[in-house]
């Protein structure tokens, strides 16, 4: 048994669990589903095609920078008659980054690494609005947990974002799947069955939410911090726009231009 972990960063993310008509939600962090859909990606497999082994791949995530989320409208026309459809609206996570887990079959991880790295089809984050930014790959580990697997990666947040916190560790949260039969966590409908375009189908699994102390590589004690402070006070950079521009050449009078 392998873990694959996954570092899911990028401007936008959506990765919703359910949708009622023109509304599309997104959950606070990605989906098995979703998940599962890029890998499958990754695979060059067919929307129709079976999805029985990576359905039961074990599945974990770590909330490493929650993001912001943010709500977007969008218009569309049938392409026949080109009458307007009903506005939709669409929710998005903002400079969210996430660590997710699978765990498996050691032939099959290594098969759902080699793809990640050379994907068949590109990766999207939920949606294909929503390109990653960066490699998605992190590595596979020896274990069966992916819970487990997830302590042991660095902390993947910006660093503006990590150099906000002055503890030299801090608590993040991780959504666990729970084994079959066990009725513990809460229940989320995004076990994928099928991503057939005419019927897509998704069981519910249970998840239960723990947290993972990780180290803040950003972390100083406070003398050493007023120290630096003193001694290396940060310049404002000058904003100067005027820098990305091409110069024109100059030519000399008696050139006659």
């Amino acid at each position: 048994m392998s873990v694959l972990t996954l570092r899911l960063a990028g401007p936008l993310q959506s990765w919703g669990s359910s949708a009622r008509f023109a509304r599309r939600t997104t959950e606070t962090a990605p989906t098995k589903s979703g998940v599962v859909g890029m890998l499958a990606a990754a695979l060059g497999r067919d929307r129709t095609a079976d999805l029985s082994d990576l359905a039961a791949l074990g599945f974990a995530v770590r909330i490493d920078q929650s993001g912001t989320r943010v709500r977007d409208f969008q218009t569309a026309h049938h392409a026949d008659t080109d009458k307007a459809m009903p506005v939709s609206e669409r929710f998005y996570l903002a400079d969210a980054v996430f660590v997710a887990a699978v765990a498996g079959d050691h032939d099959l991880v290594r098969t759902l690494h080699e793809a990640v790295r050379a994907p068949v089809y590109l990766p999207y984050l939920g949606r294909r609005s929503c390109p990653p930014q960066g490699p998605v790959d992190l590595g596979i580990t020896d274990g069966d947990d992916p819970a487990a697997a997830l302590g042991q990666e660095p902390w993947q947040a910006a660093e503006h974002h990590q150099r906000r916190h002055t503890t030299p560790t801090v608590s993040l949260p991780v959504l666990a799947e729970v084994a079959a039969g066990v009725t513990l966590g809460a229940t989320l409908r995004d076990q994928p069955v099928s991503f057939a375009p005419s019927h897509r189908r998704y069981a519910l699994r249970n998840v239960v939410s723990t947290s993972i102390e990780v180290s803040n590589p950003y972390f100083r004690p406070p003398d050493e911090r007023q120290g630096r402070a003193a001694r290396r006070p940060v310049p404002v950079p000058r904003h100067a726009p005027e820098a990305l521009l091409t110069p024109l050449p100059t030519h000399h009078p008696q050139d006659g231009h």
